[in-house]
């Protein structure tokens, strides 16, 4: 496994509890702090439920963007110091399947022609 895979699996995992933080907060302020009586209770020693649910989401999305940034640097460099693809080295030699074959004529005159119709 290479470290790019490594940090594309980190990827996933980040995703999925930046969108789990998400979905239990509620948009009008209720949500999972008003299901336990308010905002003033203790609930797992967090005194805020609402607060620490915005604290996690910035901190998901903050860390998100940080990895795949690092990602991506990953990728750029593998891609300098040799990789596996054709494409990226430019080894593979480009194939032109254009047949030269002459286009049917529909009575439409074919570009670089002249016409020989009589005026």
């Amino acid at each position: 496994m290479t470290t790019f895979n490594i940090f594309l699996i980190l990827i996933v995992v980040v995703c999925l509890l930046l969108a789990l933080v998400i979905m239990v907060q509620n948009p009008k302020g209720g949500g999972l702090s008003s299901s336990f009586g308010g905002n003033t209770q203790v609930v797992g020693g967090v005194k805020k439920t609402g607060d620490f649910l915005e604290r996690s989401t910035w901190t998901f999305a903050t860390l998100l963007a940080v990895l795949i940034l690092v990602a991506n640097t990953l990728l750029q460099s593998s891609a300098t110091t040799g990789s596996d693809s054709k494409l990226l080295d430019g080894g593979a030699p480009v194939q032109n399947n254009i047949l030269n074959t002459p286009a049917s004529t529909n009575g439409a005159q074919q570009p670089g022609t002249t016409s020989n119709t009589a005026q």
